[in-house]
């Protein structure tokens, strides 16, 4: 992840580096059944989630050591606006961005967007019936009329603006937004939910445990057993 770097915390605190290194970049790796890129992109989701920004600073360039793209990178920070909100992610677009132009990769990256202001209601509420079900037909003009607008916004920002985007598929989507939720705690209902969804587009409950075992080195352990009794809730 790391080629060449030698953490200055290794001088300052050299007991507490080494069993922590030797937990979340040894024995993680070695239980968790998943991909390096797939590893990453959790890391990157979950420390979005919690706003450990100084480690997602240092988190970026070793996803990008072990495969992943910036334009992967940028989706993964794009579609946690709908779930963190602009407050919480300007800064680690800015990060990024910082990151990226430091390796002279060129801004703006290659547009991903699929849909236009005229179809992204359309389009938001195709990805929500294929990700989560016929129930969610109609769903832009349900509920009370004093909430609807909010409904609408669900299809045509949430799902309509990020969901449509080329650059992550949907099970990667459904992957990012269970870590966005499990790592900012106090989502439980929509982190049940999402963990529903997962389960039924192919993410399986295994998959799940294998993400929460993986971030749980960068959101502790109080968020990841939430995070897992809501897979053992929604699996049920």
């Amino acid at each position: 992840m790391f080629p060449g770097y030698v953490s200055d915390f290794l001088r300052t605190d050299p007991e507490f580096i080494e069993r922590f290194d030797n937990f979340a970049f040894d024995e993680v790796i070695q239980q968790v059944n998943l991909d390096d890129k797939t590893r990453m992109i959790a890391i990157l989701s979950a420390l979005l989630g919690q706003q450990g920004i100084d480690e997602f600073k240092a988190m970026v360039p070793a996803a990008m050591n072990l495969g992943v793209t910036p334009i992967e990178i940028k989706e993964v920070v794009y579609q946690s606006v709908a779930y963190l909100g602009i407050g919480r992610v300007f800064p680690f677009l800015k990060a990024v961005n910082e990151i990226f132009e430091a390796q002279g990769i060129p801004l703006p990256l290659e547009e991903q967007a699929t849909t236009t202001t005229e179809n992204r209601l359309e389009k938001g509420e195709e990805v929500q019936v294929a990700i989560i079900g016929e129930q969610m037909k109609g769903f832009a003009t349900s509920g009370s009329k004093e909430f609807q607008h909010i409904n609408k916004w669900l299809v045509d920002n949430c799902f309509g603006d990020y969901y449509t985007r080329t650059g992550l598929d949907h099970k990667q989507r459904e992957m990012i937004t269970f870590c966005f939720l499990a790592a900012q705690g106090g989502c439980e209902p929509q982190l049940t939910s999402h963990a529903g969804i997962n389960m039924r587009i192919g993410n399986d409950k295994q998959y799940l445990i294998d993400i929460i075992s993986q971030i749980l080195p960068f959101i502790g352990y109080p968020r990841s057993l939430n995070a897992l009794n809501c897979v053992n809730t929604a699996s049920k």
